[in-house]
């Protein structure tokens, strides 16, 4: 009786340890993301549908260690620094240029998967598309590029327009001020006036509208950053209140009470995101995956808007929007 005790407590012992051994060895992602958990869960959901088409789900067979800046990027660097310490086994920044400069420049053995909606390149991620090199590749969906595009169906919808004004955050690095240089190009060739507006936090955000207001802009360009992405539908709500037309890249902004929304979609650059994530733990090197272009640009129009604002969109903008929210 004794010696089976015995036997059952040393059977457990070694079971114990073999098993908290098989627990410890599953691969950790690190996400590094730039927002709160609270503005991101649908670009999370997006980015753990990808890693499961890959093969991998969180608490089966990976962990996911996830870090949130809460908007703030000075805090991206000792961010970045814990997930090294925990030993991961790749780093992924969804959806923030800086967070991709940070953690390229925290490591040079630890891979890195990045989404963003900045040009890589451009940026300093990567050296090229086609060949990224080093440890970093990643995802983009090119939605700074947009911004003029943006600036030319504002127009569109109100030919009679001259006075425009782009909202950005300063604090978002080299890509969002691009932004603002690209949008004022293309309104020197529009023949209308550009006004550049600021937002560094959330609480900034209602201030930007009273400036607005006071400037009396016809119609408002938001920038994508973090900041502007997380915070969309209050910049929908604040739009609508204080009657100003104004579009921004994600759908939800349409839906929330903005007047249009042109952009990628952002829940098939996450997935794309994880996808990529999944085949770097399955051992491929960033060196050797080009950087993926997401190609779904989606136009959104909210005519309960338009009509709310007094503005009689054209047929012809309408007749090439993806969407028509009434």
């Amino acid at each position: 009786m004794y010696r089976r005790s015995f036997l059952g407590v040393l059977g457990g012992g070694l079971a114990w340890p073999l098993a908290l051994r098989a627990q410890q060895a599953l691969p950790v992602v690190g996400y590094l993301g730039s927002a709160s958990p609270a503005d991101w869960t649908f670009r999370v959901e997006a980015f753990n549908q990808g890693l499961s088409q890959a093969g991998f789900v969180d608490g089966r067979n990976v962990t996911i260690e996830f870090r949130w800046a809460e908007n703030h990027y000075e805090r991206l660097r000792p961010l970045v620094d814990e997930l090294i310490q925990k030993k991961v086994a790749v780093i992924v920044t969804p959806g923030s240029a800086p967070a991709a400069l940070v953690a390229k420049a925290a490591t040079t053995t630890i891979p890195v998967v990045f989404e963003t909606g900045a040009d890589p390149v451009a940026a300093g991620i990567v050296p090229s598309l086609s060949r990224p090199g080093g440890n970093v590749t990643g995802i983009t969906a090119l939605a700074f590029e947009l911004g003029p595009k943006r600036l030319d169906l504002l127009r569109e919808a109100m030919p009679a327009a001259k006075s425009f004004a782009a909202l950005f955050n300063p604090t978002a690095g080299d890509a969002a001020h691009q932004q603002v240089k690209d949008l004022r190009a293309a309104a020197a060739k529009l023949g209308v006036e550009l006004q550049v507006l600021e937002a560094r936090t959330e609480d900034e955000l209602s201030g930007a509208f009273v400036t607005l207001r006071a400037k009396k802009a016809n119609g408002l360009v938001v920038i994508p950053d973090v900041l502007t992405n997380s915070k969309s539908s209050q910049l929908a709500e604040l739009a609508l209140r204080n009657n100003v037309p104004a579009i921004f890249q994600t759908r939800g902004f349409a839906e929330a009470g903005g007047l249009m929304s042109y952009g990628g979609d952002i829940a098939e650059s996450h997935r794309m995101a994880g996808a990529y994530a999944g085949r770097v733990l399955k051992g491929e090197k960033p060196a050797d995956l080009p950087v993926i272009q997401a190609s779904k640009v989606t136009l959104t129009v909210n005519t309960k808007v338009a009509k709310a604002l007094g503005i009689n969109l054209p047929l012809s903008l309408l007749g090439r929007a993806d969407e028509v929210i009434e």
